[in-house]
């Protein structure tokens, strides 16, 4: 199995002020004293430092870089490769295009440039220009075509010559497989631009393989190697028993996202998920355990061993139980996880959520599965098991090409492959026929929307085309990145009347120098520019934000620095961390690491100034009426409901769940606390 994984190459000596050596993943490793010279280049002001080049992009030279060697904003430095194109999986089954014939190709670059701007849908400007007949109607739709390999799946594909002939669709291959895509061909009828909107890849062929052991874990020699073997083949009706599942998520939004989707896919193979009285019943135990788990912070593998445990032993005592680690411990452990834990049946990276039936398959034949190779993302055919039945997740786009020199992130989830618009479209449009009231787009870096596609297309295009859907009440997204955030962000959320005034853009540091040793790519005066765009559009907006504390070669200056920035800004909510070093990333292998003693001295400040402003921010809505978006009771108050405003605060009211839930309410609020606001239902005239 060739894992997935970037291929880390020494960094090219590039600019930088630093004495380093390369380790073993390829990364330089600075000393204390190069991070000192790195910080003594910013001089012009105290906060301000002129984008030097990272640390970790370094030369032998103490020379202080100039500005033309900086580092280039993208494709960034770390890693060898940030185009998904070029993460093409060899085992591509079929690609699902849509099409738009013209006459001209300059007629097919005008309408391009449209659907770039996002002025019009590619669906729809098929229903509007488009000469082929035979698809104009249906959206420009051409389905699915296979792969050509043999002669026998050229007959497969005969009945689409009438359509987009031979040649173009071979040529149509040549230059991409990505889905988002839309590239311009010439056939005999005539100029087409091809829109690739997803992509069939055989997932099976791209793990590895292995028999189990069948005598290792029980005393049976022959028959089914766990509850699986030889039940997903079967009828429901036939099965011995009826299959149970439960899912233990780590970690953020994507993860419970990626959760939701795996959950549809189980129960679309007739597995259901344990109930609370069957979890409450200690002698009652799932025969399929799935845990998705986050490597971000500090003992993130040992906790998933430890999770482990338990199940690994009932499978040790004969007991059938099919064990599957995902999400980013998989992707990062891969085939050492199986070492360490033999009991494991599956083992899968975040890019193949939307396809563990496929893999589950290869586990029912008595197989370990490892899958953790890299891929094109597909869509999910299946519907997602949603935990809530008025706010729904929607991701719409996958991976991280930022290298910040902290983060495991680009290397458990890979590079940056934004959805297909229309795709975005259509589930948001389904979300709301089903009574959905509001959404949230998902994206570790959702600012980065559409810089992989060619052409490219902009986040706030979507924003705006996503709040635009007849019967969304809200819409929300997550996570903005400083460096990429553009001031039209925060205008389309102005502009849109569905988008809420919220947003959570991370700043990680007020220190310049710490912000270039951690590779943001942005400074503290660019992040201040964003929140003066925010207070000027939207007043009353929250802003949300992620900060990490006693990062490598941090000094009391940068801490102070980070406490300033925080009380200029005044944040709704700060997520709080002391830095802790991850597996194969560059800041892990710094000598000038802090102590612990220190990391959590610091902590605890700048958690106490986190709660006196959330607290201060929500005291601003004593006595105001606000509207609250009911979603759940309140568990701790059964008489009570639970809602959120736009900028995301937690209400309480009296009220009864049955009647509200979904609805949108007005509250009077008359006590503010700290995370939480409580209030009395209003009518409005």
């Amino acid at each position: 199995m060739v894992r997935f994984s970037f291929a880390f190459a020494a960094l090219a000596a590039t600019s930088a002020a630093l004495l380093s050596v390369p380790n073993v993943h390829g990364f330089t490793t600075p000393s204390p004293e190069s991070f000192q010279r790195v910080r003594q280049t910013s001089t012009t002001t105290k906060h301000s430092l002129r984008m030097v080049a990272n640390p970790i992009e370094s030369s032998s030279s103490t020379e202080a870089p100039s500005v033309k060697n900086r580092v280039s904003k993208y494709p960034t430095a770390r890693g060898s490769e940030v185009d998904s194109r070029k993460i093409v999986s060899t085992p591509l089954k079929a690609i699902r295009l849509s099409h738009i014939l013209f006459a001209s190709q300059d007629l097919a670059d005008q309408s391009l440039a449209r659907v770039r701007s996002a002025s019009i849908s590619f669906d729809d400007l098929a229903l509007q220009i488009s000469n082929c007949a035979e698809t104009r109607d249906h959206g420009g739709s051409i389905g699915w075509v296979s792969v050509v390999s043999t002669s026998e799946e050229v007959d497969k594909n005969e009945h689409l010559d009438p359509i987009l002939p031979l040649e173009a669709r071979n040529e149509v291959l040549s230059m991409s497989s990505k889905p988002g895509d839309i590239v311009s061909v010439e056939s005999s009828r005539g100029y087409h631009l091809v829109q690739i909107l997803d992509v069939m890849v055989d997932v099976r062929k791209m793990a590895q393989l292995k028999m189990k052991n069948r005598a290792r874990f029980t005393d049976k020699e022959d028959g089914p190697t766990g509850i699986l073997g030889g039940a997903l083949s079967m009828d429901e009706a036939d099965r011995p028993k009826v299959l149970t599942y439960k899912v233990e998520t780590m970690g953020c939004q994507m993860n419970i996202a990626d959760s939701e989707r795996m959950e549809g896919q189980l129960q679309n193979l007739g597995i259901r998920p344990l109930s609370e009285e069957e979890e409450d019943n200690k002698k009652i135990k799932p025969d399929l355990i799935l845990l998705n788990t986050c490597s971000i912070r500090d003992h993130a593998e040992q906790k998933v061993y430890s999770y482990i445990g338990p199940h690994a032993k009932r499978k040790r005592e004969g007991e059938d139980v099919t064990i599957v680690v995902a999400g980013c411990v998989a992707q990062q452990e891969g085939e050492a996880l199986l070492r360490r834990a033999p009991e494991v049946d599956l083992v899968m990276g975040p890019q193949y959520a939307n396809r563990i039936a496929d893999l589950l398959e290869d586990v029912s034949n008595g197989n370990q599965v490892v899958a953790t190779e890299a891929s094109h993302i597909m869509e999910d055919s299946t519907k997602p098991r949603r935990t809530s039945t008025v706010a729904a997740w929607v991701n719409v786009i996958y991976g991280c090409n930022e290298r910040c020199t902290y983060c495991i992130v680009p290397t458990t989830r890979g590079v940056e492959q934004s959805r297909p618009p229309q795709s975005i479209m259509d589930e948001v449009e389904e979300l709301v026929a089903q009574g959905y009231k509001e959404v949230t787009l998902l994206g570790q870096n959702i600012d980065a929307y559409g810089r992989d596609m060619s052409p490219k297309r902009k986040f706030s295009d979507l924003l705006r085309s996503v709040g635009s859907v007849p019967g969304l009440d809200r819409l929300r997204f997550v996570t903005s990145h400083p460096r990429y955030m553009s001031l039209g962000v925060v205008d389309a959320v102005a502009e849109t009347p569905a988008a809420c005034e919220s947003f959570h853009v991370p700043f990680q540091s007020g220190s310049n120098a710490v912000l270039a040793a951690m590779g943001r790519g942005h400074t503290r005066e660019k992040f201040l520019q964003i929140v003066d765009r925010i207070r000027s559009r939207l007043p009353d907006a929250s802003i949300t934000a992620d900060v990490i504390v006693g990062f490598p070669g941090e000094t009391d200056e940068d801490f102070e620095d980070t406490l300033s920035l925080m009380e200029e800004v005044v944040f709704d909510s700060v997520n709080t961390a002391a830095y802790s070093p991850r597996p194969n990333t560059p800041a892990a292998e710094w000598t000038n690491q802090l102590s612990e003693d220190v990391k959590m001295t610091r902590l605890r400040r700048i958690n106490e100034m986190n709660l006196k402003h959330a607290a201060q921010r929500r005291a601003r809505m004593q006595d105001r009426t606000v509207e609250v978006l009911v979603e759940e009771r309140n568990v701790k108050v059964p008489t009570q409901v639970m809602g959120r405003t736009t900028q995301g605060y937690i209400v309480y009211c009296e009220g009864d769940i049955n009647e509200l839930k979904g609805e949108l309410i007005h509250v009077k609020i008359e006590e503010c606390q700290t995370y939480y606001l409580k209030g009395t239902r209003v009518d409005m005239p």
